[in-house]
């Protein structure tokens, strides 16, 4: 027990120093987290495409429709949805000298408008495109 009274009666300016940032460290975590709570904003839904010229949009597209796209609507699904219109035996990118095949996850983040589609490995070869070693072994 003395031992105790010792270590607190030489410490106890930093063990309240201590307790103090923690506390307000919490106080300011839940301040801020519960602040943010009421902040909230709803999505932004485009409802005219004219007002957005640099989307493209066709007949069947989901957003035409009146389906909802937030769910779908990342790189991954725009590049995987542009490789399967054109029936790509191997894509590239317009800013890179790889090759992949259309289900290499490197094939994935390509962006739509960069997308460089071929139908041979002679196709790819041919405009000085290299295979990539992870996906073409």
């Amino acid at each position: 027990m003395e031992q105790i009274k010792d270590f607190l009666k030489k410490y106890e300016y930093n063990i309240i120093l201590v307790v103090g940032f923690v506390l307000v460290a919490v106080v300011s975590f839940e301040g801020g987290y519960l602040q943010g709570k009421s902040h909230q904003e709803s999505p932004l839904i485009v409802r005219d495409a004219s007002q957005c010229p640099k989307i493209a949009l066709s007949a069947s597209s989901p957003a035409v429709l009146g389906e909802n796209t937030t769910a779908n609507n990342t790189p991954e699904n725009n590049a995987t949805l542009a490789i399967n219109k054109q029936n790509c035996a191997f894509v590239g990118s317009k800013n890179s000298n790889k090759y992949h095949l259309p289900t290499c996850r490197w094939a994935k983040n390509i962006k739509p408008e960069n997308l460089v589609c071929f139908g041979s490995v002679e196709d790819a070869v041919a405009k000085n495109y290299q295979p990539d070693k992870t996906c073409i072994k």
